[in-house]
């Protein structure tokens, strides 16, 4: 029985979204205070329904080898059992927590 190569589900904040990304490497960085995050994984096109955000994460990150995301913007990391589906999504406010950085304000 082969050992199956773990995916991760990285959560991180980019510009007021909320990323949720899946990859086959993380690791730290030797620039100091980022995570690398290498080998995006995508779902497959056998499906008839496209997913318009999964496209949209896929053309942002296409030919993308590697990206450098720092590690005050990481909200979560999980090694999971099966991929899901990309997505981005707005960052909402209103707990009691207060995520950093804050994203600035538009004018």
């Amino acid at each position: 029985m082969s050992k199956r190569e773990p995916i991760y589900k990285v959560i991180f904040l980019n510009q007021g979204q909320v990323y949720e990304m899946y990859a086959k490497q993380i690791y730290q960085s030797d620039l100091w205070g980022f995570l690398e995050v290498e080998e995006f994984v995508f779902g497959e096109r056998t499906q008839v329904v496209v997913d318009p955000s999964e496209e949209k994460l896929k053309a942002q990150f296409e030919g993308v080898v590697r990206s450098f995301v720092p590690m005050h913007s990481i909200v979560r990391i999980d090694e999971v059992e099966r991929l899901g589906t990309p997505k981005i999504s707005e960052a909402k406010g209103g707990g009691n927590v207060m995520p950093f950085p804050v994203p600035m304000p538009e004018k």
